[in-house]
């Protein structure tokens, strides 16, 4: 039998198929010269020389210096990867921190004042106060507020009562009717209206009356159509502007009870009398000279008529002290500081009364409008008779009013001509 090799010679594979050693292979060609396929894969020189011999170490004198080793780096050179993300999970963190401290500085600074401003705003008591009717002056430049006190005992208990020396009338009142005009050019001015004002009425029936008459729920009439109508925010409204051709803008009423407690809220306000005062019905026995006055004590300060001139030195002394009290409100001292800031808030959103198309930002508004000077007056007064059936009344004086009303009129400062003690 033939040998394997015998068969691949005869079969004319010839140099090319012959082999040296079982199962080793040989490409035909120049045995001293390798082909293409051997280039490929024949080791380079270098591991050639490493092949078979030992590598040695330089002696320790004679070793290169080491350099030091750096963190490789992608493309962009701001970018360093130290092979785990140690760097890049820390700044990611990093940023993860400064989100979340921005997000609470932005609740803190939108979302708590937002939520405590619409919570205040919807403490606010609305009424119909401003009411269109025919005949109603035109809107005007500037701003013109009517601020009223009310003698009204309602929220006040028996201890309040007597602690305030209110007494017990029924019904409601006004102690106070003011006007805050703000010129779109110019400082504010607080007007007060003598509540004795001899005015038309707006209650069916009523001819000229005091304008207090036309505030007090007493006092009622039927008009055209048989419905009854009575005295109100609403009717005292509409006879003062039929009365002076102003026309009123925002309304703001506060009771008796409202009044101590803002007073209260910002700590007191110090007023300067004259003379010692002294007045049973209202309470009060105070020394002359300036003084810290509490809620109840300002309260029988702006009501008591136990003074020569009554109800003309009271008006003085209701300007006085709503001076005081604007300035108190709205000093750094209490603004920033929420253990003032907050009473005070809380305090006038429960006691004030405002009409159904104000808001609390009218009332700031209001109280910021009053920061810097504020000129205070009252409406010129020129005869005080005493008329049957109405009693004791305050008659304007015609020319000086109307120069007062007419500048409101146009939005210009009040003349100083106008401007009365």
């Amino acid at each position: 039998m033939a040998t394997m090799a015998d068969r691949r010679d005869r079969a004319g594979y010839g140099s090319t198929g012959e082999h040296n050693r079982a199962g080793v292979f040989r490409r035909g060609g120049d045995p001293d010269r390798p082909d293409e396929f051997e280039k490929l894969y024949r080791p380079r020189e270098s591991e050639q020389r490493a092949v078979g011999r030992t590598r040695r170490l330089p002696p320790a004198d004679q070793a290169p210096p080491r350099r030091p080793s750096k963190k490789p780096r992608t493309h962009s050179a701001g970018r360093v990867y130290d092979g785990r993300g140690i760097e890049r999970r820390a700044k990611e963190r990093r940023r993860r921190r400064v989100r979340n401290t921005l997000v609470i500085l932005l609740i803190l600074l939108l979302v708590v004042p937002g939520g405590f401003y619409l919570w205040a705003d919807s403490r606010l008591d609305r009424i119909e106060a401003l009411q269109d009717y025919e005949g109603r002056p035109d809107s005007h430049p500037g701003t013109t507020y009517m601020i009223v006190g009310s003698d009204s005992r309602e929220g006040l208990d028996d201890d309040q009562i007597t602690e305030l020396a209110t007494g017990r009338a029924e019904g409601r009142r006004t102690d106070t009717i003011m006007l805050l005009y703000v010129p779109d050019n110019g400082d504010p001015t607080i007007i007060s209206v003598p509540r004795d004002s001899y005015v038309p009425m707006a209650i069916p029936g009523y001819d000229h009356n005091k304008i207090n008459a036309a505030y007090a729920d007493s006092v009622c009439g039927t008009d055209e159509g048989g419905e009854e109508v009575c005295g109100g925010p609403a009717p005292l409204v509409e006879s003062f502007e039929s009365a002076s051709g102003v026309r009123i803008d925002h309304y703001v009423e506060i009771g008796m009870g409202g009044f101590v407690d803002l007073v209260d809220a910002v700590g007191g306000v110090e007023l300067c009398p004259d003379e010692a005062m002294q007045d049973p019905k209202a309470g009060l026995d105070i020394e002359a000279g300036c003084q810290e006055m509490d809620g109840g004590t300002a309260l029988g300060y702006v009501r008591t008529r136990a003074t020569p001139r009554a109800d003309l030195d009271r008006i003085q002394r209701q300007r006085e002290f709503f001076s005081a009290l604007i300035q108190e409100a709205s000093a750094p001292s209490t603004m920033f500081n929420p253990f003032r800031a907050a009473p005070l808030a809380i305090a006038g959103t429960d006691t004030f009364t405002v009409d159904e198309g104000d808001k609390l930002r009218h009332l700031v508004s209001m109280l910021l409008a009053m920061r810097g000077g504020t000129e205070t007056t009252a409406v010129p007064v020129g005869e005080t008779p005493t008329l049957e059936g109405v009693g004791s009344v305050v008659m304007w004086d015609e020319h000086r009013s109307e120069l007062m009303f007419e500048a409101i009129r146009d939005g210009a400062p009040i003349p100083e001509e106008a401007l009365e003690d």
